[in-house]
C-alpha cells in the first residue's frame, strides 16, 4: 500500500522528520541566494558611491566586500539552516568551529586585501609626487600588519574553540627572544630601515657622503642600502652603520657655497690689482644662478698675489655647480686677457752673484 504524502513526510530520520530536512533544505538555499544578491547589490551600490567620493575608506570597504565568496556564503547558510534541526552535540560543535573557521580567514583576508589597496595607494601617490623614497618599506609594513592580523585572528580561533591561548603565547614570546638573538645584526638592519624611512635623512636619488664614501643613493633595501660612487661603482652599506655614521646630504642644500681662489703674477701693477674686484663682480653680473658674496685680496703667495673668490649656486646639483664654475673660469681668462693681466705660475728666481778676483 503506497504512502501518502503526509506520512512520507512525518517519517523520522535520526531524530528529524522528512519535513524538517527539506524546510532546511529550503532555508538553506534561500538564505544562500539571498546572501549572494544582496552581496551583489551592496558591491554595485558601494562602487557607484566611491567614484563620488575622495576618501579611501570607502574604497577599503569595497576591497574587503570583494574578498567574501561563495564559500563563505554557503557556510554561513548552512549553519544558519542546521539550527533547525536536532543534531548530536558533536555534530552542533563542529559546525561551530566551521563557522569561526570560515569567518577567520575571510575577515582576515578581507582586511589583508584591505592591507594591499592601502599600500598600493600610498606608493602611487609617492610616485605621482615624484618622491622617489622607496616603496620597498611601506610593502614591508604592509606584510608586517598582515601578519599581526592573521596571528590575532588566528588566536581569537583557537580561544572560541577552547584552547588555552596563554600558554601558547608565552612560549612564542621565549622562542621569539631566542630567534631575536640569533638574528640580532639582521634584525638591527631591518630596524635601522624602518628609521630610515621613517626619519627620511636621506632617500634614493640623494647624493651623500658617508665618511670617505660619496655617490647617489640608488636604493634602499631592508638589510642594506646601495649608493652609486661617483667613480661608477656601486657602494652596498648596511642600514645599521648608515644610521651609525654621520651622513652629509647635499641634495637638502638651498644653496651651495663655493670657495675658490686664483692667483695673479708679481709684476702686475697697483692700478690693474684694484680693477680684478671690478672685473670678478662683472662676471657676476652676467651669470644666472650664481650670487657673488665676495672678492678679496687674500695673500702674498710663494710666487703669485693670491685673491679669494666666494659664492653661492641657487641650486644642490654639482654637475650645474661645475658648469657655472667652468663659465665663471673662462670668463676670468677672457677677462684678465683683455686688462693685461697674467695668471701666476710657480717660478723660481735664481740671482747669482759675480765673485771679483
Amino acid at each position: 500500500m503506497a504512502l501518502n504524502l503526509s506520512e512520507i513526510l512525518a517519517e523520522t530520520w535520526w531524530n528529524n522528520t522528512v519535513e524538517d530536512y527539506l524546510v532546511t533544505l529550503g532555508i538553506f538555499l534561500g538564505l544562500f541566494l539571498l546572501f549572494k544578491l544582496f552581496n551583489h547589490y551592496i558591491i554595485y551600490k558601494l562602487r557607484k558611491l566611491t567614484k563620488k567620493t575622495k576618501t579611501e575608506w570607502d574604497d577599503l570597504l569595497i576591497e574587503f566586500l570583494k574578498e567574501i565568496k561563495w564559500m563563505f556564503y554557503l557556510v554561513v547558510s548552512f549553519y544558519i539552516s542546521m539550527q533547525y534541526l536536532e543534531l548530536p552535540p558533536f555534530a552542533n560543535k563542529a559546525l561551530y568551529y566551521l563557522l569561526l573557521a570560515v569567518l577567520g580567514f575571510y575577515i582576515a583576508k578581507g582586511i589583508s586585501k584591505a592591507i594591499n589597496h592601502f599600500v598600493k595607494e600610498q606608493i602611487r601617490k609617492k610616485q605621482k609626487a615624484d618622491d622617489k623614497s622607496s616603496g620597498s618599506m611601506i610593502k614591508v609594513l604592509g606584510v608586517i600588519v598582515k601578519v599581526v592580523v592573521w596571528a590575532i585572528v588566528l588566536l581569537m580561533i583557537l580561544s572560541n574553540i577552547g584552547v588555552e591561548i596563554t600558554p601558547l603565547i608565552a612560549g612564542m614570546g621565549i622562542g621569539g627572544i631566542a630567534v631575536a638573538l640569533a638574528l640580532q645584526s639582521i634584525l638591527g638592519d631591518l630596524f635601522a630601515a624602518f628609521i630610515i624611512y621613517f626619519d627620511k635623512p636621506f632617500k634614493e636619488g640623494d647624493f651623500i657622503i658617508v665618511g670617505a664614501d660619496m655617490g647617489v643613493v640608488k636604493y634602499i633595501g631592508l638589510k642594506s642600502t646601495r649608493i652609486q660612487a661617483l667613480q661608477g661603482q656601486e657602494l652596498v652599506m648596511s642600514n645599521t652603520e648608515l644610521i651609525n655614521s654621520r651622513v652629509n646630504n647635499y641634495k637638502r642644500m638651498e644653496k651651495r657655497r663655493i670657495v675658490f681662489s686664483f692667483g695673479v703674477k708679481y709684476d702686475t701693477g697697483k692700478a690693474k690689482l684694484k680693477k680684478i674686484k671690478g672685473i670678478v663682480g662683472k662676471i657676476f653680473e652676467s651669470m644666472k644662478g650664481a650670487d657673488l658674496d665676495r672678492v678679496h685680496f687674500k695673500q702674498f703667495g710663494d710666487f703669485s698675489l693670491n685673491y679669494e673668490v666666494v659664492y653661492f649656486v641657487d641650486t644642490p646639483d654639482y654637475n650645474a655647480y661645475m658648469d657655472l664654475q667652468e663659465d665663471i673660469n673662462m670668463k676670468l681668462y677672457s677677462e684678465f686677457e683683455k686688462a693685461g693681466i697674467g695668471f701666476a705660475f710657480p717660478t723660481q728666481t735664481i740671482e747669482m752673484e759675480k765673485h771679483r778676483k
